[in-house]
């Protein structure tokens, strides 16, 4: 801390508590409770309100186009999946889909899917069952979920996370509008049975079955509603909750679907039948919300992280709770900027974020200092190996140290023609958030620190229009130098991040490196090869691969700088009783009316 200069710790006194990849939830004001009936109309009944902040807008509730983690929770409380990520251990459990099965080589699977869970829709007053044109009740069947995956590959859907389901066999042509939807390989045997095609055996693949993408998706409403279709007057759903009500930027609300069947069936459900959202984006604010009693839950801004966890007989000491989250925080660099372009640029400004002291001064909510994408909770983690940029690691963990990766840094940037940063100017881009904005400040306080004479910017924007900013699509001129995103795994393997999200072949590869990038270009394809042959490996041959890919990815062609591994930091009233895991699981909450 004593090396630390007077600037870094002035921004770190202010700096505030980072939530989530997306912002995290809080909640909203308090609305009537009610309930539904077995027939769906409207009674008083003991169910409660739950109230809480998603902290954004969410950009999308369709399942085809969801990307981050504010839509995806939303989402699976709207749908039913095929298979529904253990609340404990992650592990595919049956939802939609009662049993499946791969074979030999784990390159076909099938799925058996139940028969009874009904299409719903908020009529203005009830949550009723969706009918066909006879007046009979429209069911989810396996045709759904073949309409769900084909729309999702289909290249006119648009969908920027459809690269995910580049494992079904023909997806990836159907996307790229070189084939067909029709060759895509999932067919529906029957109305209960459903087959998928891969293009590789993946043993993980139910896992994938657990994402929005290949939930089953309502034809006859996205054809009727269009754009639109997600609307509370058009969206027909089929999860534990409908949506009711959404004032865009302000406020949402989801009442409980009386016809899903988990309320009979699963004697971990909780008595929430309404939620009443929020989006605020100050965690400060939320927070005060909850002390005010207006809200359930809250995350904890950086100003209160000392009384909530550090000072012992706090009034909410017991309200406090910190609990790991797989998912990473970093920044990635658009290598195309000029002013990044240069890999020793890269790999010296990733040496120069002292990931301890943004922990333990900024964050504060005992998360672990990152030197790899893949986060420990996962097959081919190799979390705080010093094989793979020691510079991040503290010499206690075998690493160069702060002390000594600044010395490297310094290095590398006048071999680059930056001296003390020098004549080198760029920008951090980030999304609207109290946290982001105290991170990219306490960055840029330890960039200038280390090069004296760099000029570092700070943009922020909105979260729909931060995305779309930083799309491969999107204007070069107008994108960040570097950029802020987080990823939550989607499920528990080193294929969905190393792979998926930053092979530039197959993921968003925002940072938009290729085989012909000027000087990296050998590492990129040595990388995109890599993460390609760990998919059919053996296990222990793919720890290797993925090993040596971590180390091109992150030190090598350094793409990205990982900081920190997530943890869930919360208070909640003692009166709710909720899940702390990858999604909210909502419909497992409850409240004790007479406590509250």
């Amino acid at each position: 801390m004593q090396k630390k200069s007077s600037i870094l710790f002035a921004l770190l006194i202010v700096a505030s508590m980072v939530l989530a990849a997306c912002p995290a939830p809080t909640a909203a004001p308090a609305g009537e409770s009610g309930s539904m009936a077995d027939d769906g109309e409207m009674m008083d009944s003991a169910l409660s309100t739950l109230n809480y902040n998603l902290a954004t807008e969410p950009p999308t509730l369709d399942p085809a186009l969801s990307t981050d983690t504010t839509s995806s929770a939303l989402i699976k409380s709207l749908f039913v999946g095929l298979v529904k990520p253990d609340v404990e251990t992650q592990e595919p459990m049956p939802s939609l889909a009662t049993e499946w099965s791969g074979n030999e080589d784990n390159t076909v699977f099938t799925y058996s899917i139940r028969n009874d869970i009904p299409w719903v829709m908020y009529d203005g007053s009830d949550v009723v069952q969706a009918t066909g044109e006879g007046g009979e009740p429209l069911m989810v069947t396996a045709q759904d979920v073949v309409y769900g995956v084909q729309r999702t590959c289909d290249a006119e859907t648009a969908s920027d996370y459809a690269y995910i389901l580049y494992i079904i066999a023909g997806c990836e042509a159907a996307n790229s509008g070189e084939g067909s939807v029709d060759d895509v390989g999932v067919v529906a045997l029957d109305e209960s049975t459903v087959e998928f095609t891969l293009v590789y055996g993946a043993s993980f693949f139910p896992q994938i079955t657990a994402m929005p993408q290949t939930f089953p998706q309502p034809q006859a409403a996205i054809e009727a509603g269009g754009e639109t279709w997600t609307e509370p007057e058009t969206m027909v759903s089929s999860g534990p909750f409908a949506l009711t009500e959404w004032a865009h930027g302000d406020s949402m609300q989801l009442v409980r679907n009386p016809f899903w069947f988990g309320w009979e069936e699963d004697d971990r459900v909780g008595n929430v039948g309404t939620i009443n959202f929020v989006m605020i984006e100050e965690v400060s604010t939320a927070f005060a919300l909850y002390e005010d009693g207006e809200l359930d839950t809250s995350g904890v801004p950086q100003a209160q992280m000392e009384n909530v966890f550090y000072t012992e007989g706090s009034e909410l000491e017991a309200e406090g709770s910190i609990s790991p989250r797989n998912c990473v925080y970093y920044y990635g660099f658009i290598t195309e900027k000029e002013a990044v372009s240069d890999v020793r640029v890269r790999r010296a400004l990733s040496m120069a974020v002292d990931r301890e002291t943004l922990i333990e001064a900024v964050i504060q909510g005992g998360q672990t200092p990152a030197n790899t994408v893949t986060g420990e909770l996962n097959f081919g983690s190799f979390a705080q190996d010093p094989a793979i940029a020691p510079w991040a690691l503290s010499e206690e963990l075998g690493g160069t140290g702060y002390e000594g990766a600044v010395a490297m840094a310094q290095e590398l940037m006048t071999e680059a023609g930056y001296e003390n940063g020098a004549g080198l100017s760029l920008t951090i881009g980030h999304n609207v958030s109290e946290g982001h904005s105290q991170i990219a400040q306490a960055i840029q306080a330890m960039w200038s620190e280390a090069f004296p004479e760099i000029e570092v910017l700070i943009e922020t924007q909105e979260w729909a229009v931060y995305l779309d900013a930083i799309e491969n699509e999107a204007p070069l001129e107008a994108k960040p130098d570097v950029y802020r995103l987080g990823w939550c795994m989607d499920y528990t393997h080193a294929n969905n991040i190393l792979h998926e999200v930053f092979n530039p072949e197959q993921g968003s590869n925002r940072i938009m490196v290729s085989a012909d990038s000027a000087g990296v270009g050998d590492l990129v394809g040595e990388y995109m090869e890599l993460t390609s042959s760990a998919q059919v490996a053996t296990e222990d041959e793919s720890l290797e691969l993925y090993q040596r890919a971590e180390q091109l990815l992150v030190d090598e062609f350094a793409g990205v700088i990982p900081i920190y591994y997530y943890t869930q930091v919360w208070v909640t009233k003692p009166y709710l009783d909720r899940t702390y895991s990858e999604d909210p699981y909502f419909e497992f909450w409850s409240i004790d009316e007479s406590a509250k």
